[in-house]
C-alpha cells in the first residue's frame, strides 16, 4: 500500500482550506515526519483527546472516508492500545503499540504499527506545550486562558517515501479533526467533510 492508499490521505478536496493550521515536514532522509498545530485548550484537554478511547472515537476519522471503530488503551509505561476500523471501501484495519513515556499533560510517547504499512514500527512522541492565549481588551493585550502547541515527531520510516508522505498527509488531517473536537466540539457525525 502507498502512501496515497492510506485511509485517511485519500483527499478529495483543498487540505490547506480546511486545516491551514496544521503543518507538516518529512525530513530529507524520509526518516522522520514532523508536525505542529496550535488547539485553544489547555493541555490536560489536549492530552485526553489523545488518550481517552471514547473521545477518540468520536473526532478520529471521517465520513466517507474512514472511521474508527473500537480503541482500547492501558494508560501507563509499557501498557498497549489499539485502534481497530473500517475504510470507505469497506477494508479493516488496525493499528496498535505500546506506550514508552508519559509525562501527563505534557508528553506521550508511544509505537505505532499499522495493519496497513509493512514498516519497522514507528514511534511518535506528542510534545504538549503550554501557550498564552491573548486577548485584545480595551487596555490592550490581555492574557485571557491558556492553549497548547502540539508537536507530533514521528520517526522509523527508514527512507520509506511513500509511507513518511502518506503518515504526512494523515497528520494535517488528525490534527485538524482534533482541533475542531476539543475547540469546538465537532465529531465524526457533525464535523464537515472534505470537499
Amino acid at each position: 500500500m502507498c502512501g496515497a492508499d492510506l485511509p485517511w490521505a485519500k483527499s478529495n478536496g483543498a487540505l490547506a482550506h480546511l486545516f491551514q493550521m496544521a503543518t507538516t515536514q518529512i525530513t530529507p532522509d524520509s526518516n522522520v515526519v514532523t508536525a505542529e498545530i496550535f488547539i485553544a485548550a489547555p493541555p490536560d484537554r489536549v492530552f485526553q483527546a489523545l488518550t481517552d478511547p471514547k473521545q477518540m472515537s468520536q473526532w478520529w476519522g471521517e465520513k466517507g472516508m474512514y472511521r474508527i471503530t473500537e480503541n482500547k488503551a492501558d494508560l501507563r509505561v509499557g501498557g498497549k492500545w489499539s485502534s481497530s476500523g473500517v475504510s470507505a471501501d469497506g477494508k479493516a484495519f488496525t493499528v496498535d503499540g505500546e506506550y514508552v513515556e508519559i509525562d501527563r499533560p505534557r508528553l506521550l510517547v508511544y509505537t505505532w504499527n499499522p495493519s496497513f504499512y509493512h514498516l519497522v514500527k514507528t514511534t511518535v512522541r506528542c510534545d504538549l506545550e503550554p501557550r498564552d492565549i491573548h486577548g485584545l481588551q480595551h487596555r490592550g493585550p490581555q492574557r485571557v486562558g491558556t492553549g497548547t502547541l502540539v508537536k507530533i515527531r514521528q520517526e522509523g520510516f527508514a527512507g520509506n517515501i511513500e509511507a513518511a508522505k502518506g503518515h504526512s498527509i494523515g497528520w494535517i488531517k488528525v490534527l485538524g479533526w482534533m482541533q475542531a473536537f476539543v475547540e469546538r466540539g465537532e465529531t465524526i457525525e457533525t464535523r464537515p467533510a472534505s470537499a
